[in-house]
Formats: C-alpha cells, structure tokens, sequence
C-alpha cells in the first residue's frame, strides 16, 4: 500500500481504492474487478503494483509442499524479492529486505504448516491475567486463574 501510494498520492484520500488494492484477486467479485479495471485505465502505474502483490501473495499463501516443489519456488521468491529492491522505491525496498531477512522462515513455512499460535495464545491469556491482577500476593489463585480460562 505504501508503494501504491508513493506512486499515486491521491490514493491516501480514496479508501474504496486502497480496498481493491488490499483484496486477492480471486477473492473480487465481479462488480470489484471492473472498479479496479477502471483504476488501472486512471492510474496504469498501479497495475505493475498490484500484479507484484498478487504475485507475491501467491507464493506466501503456499503450504503443503514436497522438497522437490519447494525448491522449485526458491528462485521466483528471490526473483520477486529482487525486483522489488530494484524498484527506486523506498516503501518497496523496504519490503525487500524484510522478505529477505523471512527467507529461511517463509520456505520452512512451505514445507512444514505447524507453528506455535496455541503456545502463543496461551501466554497472552497468561499476560492478560497477570494485568488485571495486579497486586495480588497469592500465586495459588494466579494458577487456579489460568487453569479457569485457558481450560
């Protein structure tokens, strides 16, 4: 979004735009797909954009994969990655760097789907109950506390 707007700076000021732009283009309905054909026919630069984001997108969202498909992802990613620091553009190289510094993580998300949201849920419950129990002595009822909401 950044990128679209360093392009386009009239896009701060148009929300409906933005939208388009933030949605997947297999998620688009087809009064949608026509609003943002219309878009790339006012601002043409923003369709280069748009497609590097739909590319991109394609690749993250990918899981289940053989080490063999895995591998065969690797360079597009580093291409994406590659033309996207290339760009000129701030916001983009930024974007590049990040995905970089990922790589590792973004293919072993590929491979493997396993990760640690529950561990992760847990311990901001865990959090939560200590804020709001600020000041209590007994660690006895800070345990019963977190038995009670996390079950």
């Amino acid at each position: 979004m950044r990128v679209a707007r360093q392009l386009c700076p009239e896009l701060a000021w148009k929300r409906s735009w933005l939208g388009l732009l933030r949605m997947r283009s297999d998620r688009l309905d087809l009064e949608q797909r026509l609003r943002l054909k219309k878009l790339f026919e006012r601002q043409p630069q923003l369709q280069g954009v748009y497609h590097m984001k739909e590319r991109i997108c394609r690749l993250l969202c990918l899981k289940h994969l053989s080490k063999r498909t895995c591998r065969e992802h690797i360079p597009q990613l580093l291409q994406e990655i590659n033309t996207l620091g290339q760009s000129g553009l701030e916001a983009a190289q930024t974007l590049a760097k990040s995905l970089s510094e990922w790589i590792e993580q973004i293919v072993r998300m590929w491979r493997f789907t396993r990760n640690n949201g529950i561990t992760e849920g847990f311990h901001r419950k865990m959090k939560l109950i200590q804020r709001r129990a600020y000041g209590f002595r007994s660690f006895n009822n800070y345990r019963l506390r977190v038995i009670a909401q996390c079950g």
